[in-house]
Formats: C-alpha cells, sequence, structure tokens
C-alpha cells in the first residue's frame, strides 16, 4: 500500500501493526557482540527484539557466536591450551581456518572471553570482561530484564550453518525448540527463527504447526547470485535471486512470515555510493502477506550510504546519518530492521512517527 508524504512523494506503508527495531547480535555499535552486555544494552536502549546468533558446542549447547569460529570475538588464540584445535575446515563450501565451537565443550568455551570484532570502527574498552552465552542463559537474562522494566522484549535467534551442523552430528532445531518450550518466558513472548538455508526453515514450520502462536519464522536472503546452503548440499539450483521473485516470494510466504535481505536489496547505492531508488521488493514481499526485516544498519560512516556520511572519515561515528538512512527505508515500506545501535533505531522510528 502507498501512502502520500507531506511532500507528495509516494511511499510504502509497513504491513505490520508496529515497525519493530532489532538490536542486531544486541548494541554491537556499543558492547562486544552476543554477550550478555551487548543484549542489555540493546534492551535498554529501546530495542523490541534481541539477536542472538547460534552455533553448537562439541556437548551439544546452542551458545551465541556469529559464526562457529571464534578467533576474530574471542581471546582463543591467547589460551596456549588450546593452540593445537586450531585447524582448517570447510564451512558451507569455504575453507574457514580458526577455532571452532563444536570442538570445544561449553566448560572450556566459558573460559574465554568476547573481544570486539571490528576494531578498527569500534572501542576495545570491554575486551575480556565477558563471557559466550547459552540461549537458556540469554532467555533467562532477557526475562529477568523485562520482568524488571516492564517491557516485553521479542528474541530472534538465527540457526547458523544448519546443514554443516547437522553433518557433524549436532543438530540444531529441535534442540532450539526444546529450549524455547521449557522457558516460561518464550512460550509467550514473540519469538521469530531466522535462518539463511531453507529446509530448516520448512522443517521447523511443519514442527511448530498452529500451536505456537508466538513464534514465527524469517526466511534471510543473500546476494541474489548465491545459493542456500542445503540447496547446493542438495543439487539444487535454486539461488536467493529465484527466492525474491513474485513466484519465489509465494513460495517462502508458505512456510515464513517475513524475509530478511540485505538493505541494499531495498535500496541500492548509486555508482557514487549515495542512495539510490527503491527496487520493488518490498511491495513485492508486501502482496505475498511477508514482512520485510532488512539487515544492517551501522552507525559509522563506512557503512552508510555516501550522501549521509559527517565528514571524509569512515570510522566517524554518525548518529544523524544512521538516523537519516533508517528513515528512507523506513519510507520504503519495511516492516522491521536490524541496527547495531537500537538508540537511533528508536529515534528513527519514534522520531519518524511524531513528524
Amino acid at each position: 500500500m502507498l501512502l502520500m508524504a507531506p511532500d507528495g512523494q509516494a511511499k510504502e506503508a509497513p504491513i505490520a501493526t508496529k515497525v519493530l527495531v532489532i538490536g542486531h547480535r544486541g548494541a554491537s555499535a556499543l558492547r562486544p557482540e552476543h554477550t550478555l552486555a551487548s543484549y542489555g544494552k540493546a534492551m535498554a536502549d529501546g530495542a523490541d527484539f534481541i539477536e542472538p546468533d547460534l552455533v553448537m558446542t562439541r556437548d551439544g549447547v546452542p551458545v551465541a557466536r556469529h559464526e562457529n569460529e571464534i578467533g576474530g570475538t574471542t581471546d582463543v588464540a591467547q589460551h596456549p591450551e588450546f593452540a593445537a584445535r586450531k585447524v582448517t575446515k570447510t564451512i558451507d563450501g569455504r575453507a574457514v581456518t580458526g577455532w571452532f565451537t563444536e570442538d570445544f565443550t561449553l566448560d572450556e568455551l566459558k573460559t574465554l572471553r568476547a573481544r570486539e570484532r571490528l576494531p578498527a570502527f569500534r572501542s576495545t574498552a570491554y575486551d575480556g570482561q565477558f563471557q559466550i552465552p547459552t540461549l537458556d542463559e540469554i532467555i533467562d537474562f532477557v526475562a529477568t530484564e523485562s520482568a524488571t522494566s516492564g517491557r516485553v522484549v521479542g528474541i530472534i535467534p538465527e540457526i547458523k550453518h544448519s546443514t554443516y551442523f547437522q553433518k557433524a552430528g549436532l543438530p540444531m532445531e529441535d534442540r532450539v525448540l526444546a529450549i524455547l518450550a521449557a522457558h516460561a518466558y518464550t512460550r509467550t513472548a514473540p519469538v521469530e527463527i531466522q535462518s539463511f538455508e531453507v529446509a530448516n526453515l520448512r522443517y521447523l514450520r511443519g514442527k511448530l504447526g498452529k500451536t505456537h502462536p508466538n513464534i514465527r519464522l524469517l526466511q534471510l536472503i543473500d546476494d541474489a547470485a548465491t545459493h542456500p546452503y542445503d540447496v547446493v548440499a542438495a543439487g539444487g539450483k535454486l539461488s536467493y535471486g529465484d527466492m525474491l521473485t513474485p513466484a519465489g516470494l509465494r513460495e517462502i510466504a508458505s512456510y515464513a512470515g517475513a524475509i530478511g535481505p540485505n538493505i541494499r536489496a531495498i535500496i541500492p547505492l548509486a555508482a557514487d555510493g549515495s542512495l539510490g531508488q527503491p527496487t520493488p521488493l518490498v511491495r513485492n514481499a508486501h502482496a505475498a502477506k511477508l514482512e520485510v526485516h532488512p539487515y544492517t544498519f551501522r552507525p559509522e560512516n563506512h557503512f552508510q550510504a555516501r550522501n549521509f556520511w559527517q565528514g571524509s572519515d569512515p570510522t566517524t561515528f554518525n548518529e544523524a546519518g544512521s538516523v537519516a538512512e533508517m528513515r528512507a527505508y523506513l519510507d520504503a515500506g519495511i516492516d522491521a530492521f536490524f541496527t547495531d545501535d537500537p538508540a537511533l533505531g528508536r529515534r528513527a522510528v519514534d522520531g519518524r512517527q511524531a513528524l
């Protein structure tokens, strides 16, 4: 549906009753990602959802890391007792060298401490302070913080590398559902399970049926020319570009309630790096009754369209530019969005509603 702005420009309307701010890996611009400190900061700054990416330990515990390789986000390299565990593995068809969660027990991972993933852009002042949390710990933490604040905050876990972990004998899907069912909070609070793969979301749709109205599914979308890894592993040809056609979107709607594309699939950058014109993606997704939850808005110049930059230093923390960029995408009709700084996301949504 189109709306008319006061300046006479047409704007796409969201189909969600409320546009949601999702704390991407918590408040990852301000605290090391996927730590309770990062999630707590996101909640304090007004996030409607916090996002734990999930990978597995050797003893079958889902923990929060963006990747199962943890050399870049923990101090594992400083632990001589784990030096021999540095290996090269093939993850989703790509050779990766480092330390992997599935080679560690939970007790061993708990001896590590998180560090900033983007030290060239973000503070390292919190390095070495925080543990890797489990999904159980995250749910307990969110439940406690929500009870204290009187505000229900949703959880949007991403199942990472589903096919890889299944082949490693550490399937995540049923384990995640069991953990969600074991906590009173996640039996009623909003939950949205996301994945870049397809088969696991279809499996979850079948397992959930219609008896878990608080749990939705989100199909994440990568670059158009690439393929979900479960499709690759099965010898299929379906690409993410195919999934974003009107027919592909209707097929996604048969098992998921939303898509999560990169923000540039919605409004791409022009040749000069400035923000271009919206594609039909949001309108087509809405026509298929799918919400659109794009990723990721970041507060540093480097990650923003050039017309929103403040000065010429790519490392500048540019609050005004981030808010302006988010509002351009809100005008394009998105229903929720991932941001590394939920306080700015809150400002973008609430300030725009007040205009």
